[in-house]
C-alpha cells in the first residue's frame, strides 16, 4: 500500500479520501520556503534554550521539542490555520463537534544519532474509542526536506482501521506495533513546507537520523471541541500575546465555548460563543 502523495493545486475531496482509506496523506510544496525559514529562525532560540526538556525513552534523547509555538513564532499561525489543513479538519472532525481545536501543537528537530521513535497513536490519550469516529486529525509540516536518511516520519498505513475497532483501553502496550505489517509501514518523504495529514489512530512515529545534520518539522493536531486539549493553550501561550492573532487563531486555541463547555460568564471580547 503505497503512500499517497498530491499537488497543492489538488482537489481537498481527494486527499480526504486518501486519508480515510489509507489513515495518511502527503500534500507536496503547500507553502513556500519564505514560511518555512521564518519558521526555523523563530524558532532556533527555543530550540536551543528548551528542546531538551522533554527527553523520554518515547521521545528521544537526540530529539529537540518545543511547545507554547504560538507565543514564540508568529509566522507559525500561517501553517496552524491554512485554509488546507482547517479544509481537511472541517471534514474529518465537524460531523462530530460544532467546533474543533489545537489539541497540542509541537515544533520537532530531530538530530543525528537519534533511531527510530516507537510507533504510537496520537489519541491514545483518551481512554476510549468511538468507531466511526476520530477524536483528531494531524498535520505535519516538513520545516525541512523529510527524506529517508534524516528521520522522515513513519506511518503504518491501513493501521487506523484496526485502531477503530477497538471500543475502551488504557494500556499503551495493548498496542505495541505487532500487527503493523512491515510492508505497510512509510516514510512520509517530502521536500520542506509539504505537509502530511494522518488520523488520530493512525499509528506512527517519529524515523531514524542517519545524516549529520538534523530536520525539523512542526505538527499540530486538531481535536474535537469537546475534549480536553492534550497541550494548555492559556498556560502556554501568555493571553497578551493571544491578544494578538486572528479570531481564527483564539478560537483553535481554545477561547471559544462548544455549546456550554467552557463557559465564561462575562466574556471580555476573546471568548467567543459558537
Amino acid at each position: 500500500m503505497p503512500l499517497q502523495y498530491f499537488d497543492p493545486d489538488v482537489d481537498t475531496a481527494d486527499i480526504i479520501r486518501a486519508l480515510r482509506r489509507d489513515g495518511a496523506a502527503v500534500v507536496r510544496n503547500q507553502v513556500g520556503p519564505e514560511v518555512t525559514d521564518a519558521i526555523l529562525t523563530e524558532l532556533r532560540k527555543p530550540f536551543d534554550e528548551v528542546g531538551k526538556c522533554d527527553e523520554s525513552d518515547f521521545n528521544g534523547y537526540k530529539t529537540l521539542r518545543v511547545s507554547g509555538i504560538l507565543g514564540i513564532s508568529p509566522t507559525s499561525a500561517e501553517l496552524v490555520a491554512h485554509s488546507r489543513a482547517m479544509e481537511v479538519a472541517d471534514a474529518i472532525l465537524l460531523a462530530h463537534c460544532l467546533n474543533y481545536r489545537i489539541g497540542s501543537l509541537t515544533a520537532i528537530e530531530i538530530h543525528p544519532g537519534e533511531t527510530n521513535q516507537t510507533l504510537h497513536v496520537d489519541d491514545g490519550i483518551y481512554p476510549v474509542r468511538m468507531p466511526g469516529m476520530q477524536l483528531q486529525v494531524s498535520a505535519m509540516w516538513a520545516l525541512e526536506d523529510f527524506t529517508e536518511e534524516n528521520g522522515a516520519t513513519r506511518v503504518a498505513l491501513g493501521s487506523h482501521i484496526d485502531q477503530g475497532t477497538n471500543r475502551y483501553y488504557n494500556r499503551e502496550e495493548e498496542y505495541d506495533g505487532a500487527s503493523d505489517r512491515p510492508d505497510e509501514i512509510v516514510q512520509a518523504i517530502m521536500p520542506k513546507g509539504s505537509l502530511l495529514f494522518y488520523l488520530g489512530n493512525t499509528r506512527h512515529g517519529g524515523g531514524a537520523n542517519r545524516t549529520d545534520r538534523p530536520r525539523a518539522g512542526l505538527i499540530n493536531t486538531y481535536a474535537l471541541g469537546w475534549l480536553r486539549q492534550e497541550e494548555n493553550q492559556y498556560l502556554n501561550v501568555p493571553r497578551e500575546i493571544a491578544e494578538q492573532h486572528s479570531e481564527t487563531i483564539q478560537r483553535l486555541m481554545g477561547y471559544q465555548m462548544h455549546r456550554t463547555l467552557g463557559a465564561f460568564q462575562h466574556p471580555d471580547g476573546t471568548w467567543f460563543k459558537d
